[in-house]
């Protein structure tokens, strides 16, 4: 999980929406600016460009109107995570809220090798914390046999984007390269770290274990 800010106001199709005994809350452009504010990727797993897709509610509604057809409650999950969240953790940091520090009161990491669990780490032991961390656990590695299937397949493609932003590090270290060419190798790092990269958290937490590396990359 990183931040990522919430467009405003909420789409007008909404309140409309409300109103109606069976409203619909991927109404009008909905979807289209849950894309756009999660930068296509799931909230929870940083999976980008999930084949399958929810509106999921971050608190969930269990029949509440408000809550159901609340722009702020309204975000972008991939079928996986949605179902692994369900009802289960309604007391989790929201990533739409800066000062809740998503990236910053969890360690995410996984060794680069094969059958490798992804290991999320609190770094606060604040209930919303530790709540998040087990749902991210949970997610990643799964618990039930479905979701661990589920989990290998997308801690596999975890580790083909760690592998290659770790390549990438390599070739900015290596002497073989001009400064030229370290500048191009270091754009392209800079671009793995932006919000809309797959999986952003864990290559960011890379950068945060190596303090000579969190200095030419800060």
């Amino acid at each position: 999980m990183i931040f990522h800010e919430k467009s405003q106001p909420a789409p007008e199709c909404l309140t409309t929406e409300k109103a109606k005994a069976n409203g619909n809350n991927s109404c009008g452009d909905v979807l289209r600016r849950l894309q756009v504010d999660f930068k296509n990727k799931c909230y929870i797993c940083e999976d980008k460009d999930p084949h399958s897709i929810n509106t999921e509610h971050f608190i969930p509604h269990r029949g509440d109107r408000e809550l159901k057809f609340d722009w702020n409650n309204l975000f972008y999950a991939c079928v996986h995570c949605n179902s692994t969240k369900s009802d289960d953790y309604d007391n989790i940091l929201n990533c739409t809220i800066e000062s809740d520090g998503v990236d910053k009161k969890i360690k995410y990491w996984i060794n680069p090798f094969p059958k490798e669990e992804a290991k999320i780490i609190a770094l606060d032991l604040d209930d919303r914390v530790v709540n998040t961390v087990a749902l991210l656990n949970a997610v990643y590695n799964g618990s039930t046999t479905l979701k661990k299937i589920e989990a290998a397949n997308l801690r596999s493609k975890l580790l083909k984007e760690i592998r290659n932003f770790q390549q990438l590090l390599f070739d900015y270290y290596n002497d073989l390269y001009n400064e030229a060419e370290k500048a191009e190798i270091k754009g392209q790092i800079l671009r793995e770290l932006r919000p809309s990269s797959n999986f952003t958290a864990f290559k960011i937490w890379i950068l945060k274990e190596n303090p000579d590396l969190l200095v030419d990359f800060q």
